[in-house]
């Protein structure tokens, strides 16, 4: 090999690539075609826009089919579920402290549009920007760490993050949260007051979060993300800043959750510290592992599933939900190692094979 292979942040020797094997190994996690877009020099599946329309209809539909809050409730945590598949799936990073970016959106969008009165979309985007804005700290001093440790790290920042919420009282509310959050949008009444028509106007939110997700991953940036989930070493030794990336994907998916808390904030008028305890990450961590992690499709699917059945046990009269979401959650890992939507996606697959 004669040519010398470029990375983000240097070049490779013609002996190093050899070294590596990468013009070998027809499944080598890393190899020359890295940085082209997976969309590229093919024609696109029929059936991912069957899904996306499919998708798209049942997003759509889903007010009529459930309470119009609980179908803005699955978006929200189909959203907060999809930015943990960012790290956890496609990176290989397992957060127990998403809470903290969901959480702190939620606030900072709830005192943007209590103090300013601005339309909710602006008071998301805030809340959205303040998560990022935290992340970038946090994250910088987490990505060292790796595995247990990472999970461990994040859920020490985001305590750290709670603990600050509940000293803030005059301006959280404290243990009474805070309420009272106006969903202002350039004075239609009818927005602003029926929950059905709030609907239709905020999830055009999530689903650009969703279409940033997706355009993250199907991108060379997110092919990159798979490489240093699979072989971080490698990808190292490629010339990419394994750190960098982690950090920028972290940043990345801190802002899909402030953007889902803010949706959640605005569509319940109210916020309160549980939105920043550790059970709110293990929570969206069973949603996307329930689902799949790695497909996209998990969390959404996942979200819908624990968001309706908590919804039904709670009207029915049932206190003991966590038993019966603990043991559905025993049931997928042990059944569905890839979890519903994954392991769906694996039989069809072989099953294509084999025809």
């Amino acid at each position: 090999m004669t040519q010398q292979i470029k990375g983000s942040s240097g070049i490779i020797e013609p002996d190093l690539a050899r070294r590596v094997n990468l013009d070998t190994a027809e499944h080598d996690v890393i190899n020359p075609d890295l940085t082209r877009s997976p969309g590229k020099g093919r024609r696109r599946s029929p059936l991912r826009w069957i899904m996306l329309a499919v998708g798209l209809v049942a997003t759509l539909a889903l007010p009529w089919l459930v309470y119009p809050p609980v179908a803005m409730d699955i978006a929200a945590w189909a959203l907060f579920a999809i930015s943990v598949d960012l790290l956890l799936g496609y990176t290989g990073l397992l957060s127990f402290g998403h809470a903290a970016f969901w959480g702190s959106s939620s606030y900072v969008t709830g005192l943007i549009a209590i103090n300013w009165g601005v339309p909710f979309p602006l008071a998301i985007l805030g809340g959205m920007l303040f998560a990022m804005a935290i992340a970038v700290p946090i994250g910088y001093l987490s990505v060292r760490r790796t595995g247990i440790y990472f999970a461990m790290v994040t859920l020490a920042f985001a305590q750290m993050v709670y603990f600050v919420a509940n000293q803030l009282s005059g301006l959280t509310g404290g243990e009474n949260g805070l309420q009272a959050i106006p969903r202002s949008f350039f004075g239609i009444e009818s927005v602003e007051t029926d929950s059905f028509t709030f609907y239709y106007a905020a999830i055009g939110l999530i689903l650009l979060g969703t279409w940033a997700a997706w355009r993250i991953v199907h991108s060379p940036f997110g092919r990159v993300l798979v490489a240093i989930r699979d072989n971080p070493a490698r990808a190292r030794a490629l010339g990419y800043d394994v750190d960098r990336y982690k950090i920028i994907v972290f940043v990345l998916s801190a802002g899909l959750a402030g953007l889902a808390g803010g949706v959640f904030a605005i569509s319940h008028g109210f916020t309160s510290l549980q939105e920043l305890e550790w059970t709110t990450s293990g929570k969206v961590v069973l949603i996307t592992v329930l689902g799949g992690i790695g497909t996209l499709w998990g969390g959404p699917l996942g979200a819908a599933i624990v968001v309706t059945l908590e919804d039904w046990l709670t009207s029915s009269g049932f206190e003991g939900t966590g038993i019966i979401l603990g043991s559905i959650f025993v049931l997928i890992v042990l059944l569905f190692r890839h979890g519903i939507w994954g392991t769906t996606q694996d039989l069809f697959q072989r099953r294509r094979k084999a025809d």
